[in-house]
C-alpha cells in the first residue's frame, strides 16, 4: 500500500505524513515514511527545483514506492507531486495506491511559509516556488481530500479520517 500525501508546501504533508505513518507502524512496525525534500537529499541533493528538476525527483520516489510496494513494504509518501502523468503512474504501477489531496488555500500557505519560499518568490528574489511561477495542479481524482488549513481538524483528527476512509485497505 502506498499512501501518497499532496500539497503545496506548507499544506501539512510532513506533519500529518509523519503521525500517520507513526499510527500505522503500531500495527506494521515495516512502514516508510518518504518525503520529497528528504529523498533530494538522500540522492545527492544535485537536483535543481525547476520543473525538469522536480520531474527527475517525481519519478524517483514513484519507482521507489513501485520497489517497495513490490516487495510488500507499506509506504506513507508526502510530496508536492505537481505531475499528473505520475499520479496517473502510480495508479497503474502500485498494487495498492491511496492518494491524498491537503487542500489548503494558497493566503494559509503563505501565512504558514516556514521556509520562507513565497515570501521571497513574492519579492522576486527566488525562483521556481510550485505555487508562484510553477503551477500546481489540483489533483485530478485523488482518493480523498482534506482541507488542512484547520477548518477539517487538527493534524490529528486529519489522520483518523485517513485511516477511516472509504477505499483504503492498510494491512
Amino acid at each position: 500500500m502506498v499512501i501518497w500525501l499532496i500539497g503545496l508546501s506548507g499544506a501539512g504533508k510532513t506533519t500529518i505524513g509523519t503521525r500517520l505513518a507513526e499510527r500505522l507502524r503500531a500495527r506494521n512496525p515495516g512502514v516508510v515514511y518518504l518525503d520529497g525534500d528528504l529523498l533530494r537529499e538522500v540522492w545527492g541533493g544535485t537536483l535543481s527545483h525547476d520543473v525538469a528538476g522536480r520531474e527527475v525527483n517525481a519519478e524517483r520516489l514513484s519507482r521507489l514506492c513501485r520497489m517497495l510496494d513490490r516487495q510488500g513494504v507499506d509506504v506513507v509518501a508526502a510530496v508536492l507531486s505537481i505531475f499528473p502523468h505520475w499520479q496517473e503512474w502510480n495508479r497503474q504501477n502500485l498494487s495498492r495506491y491511496f492518494e491524498v489531496f491537503l487542500d489548503v488555500p494558497m493566503d494559509v500557505v503563505i501565512d504558514r511559509d516556514t521556509k520562507g519560499l513565497y515570501q521571497a518568490a513574492l519579492r522576486g528574489e527566488a525562483e521556481n516556488v510550485v505555487g508562484v511561477d510553477i503551477p500546481f495542479p489540483r489533483p485530478a481524482s485523488p482518493d480523498l481530500v482534506l482541507d488542512s488549513s484547520g477548518r477539517d481538524g487538527t493534524p490529528d483528527e486529519l489522520v483518523e479520517r485517513i485511516l477511516s476512509a472509504p477505499g483504503l485497505v492498510t494491512s
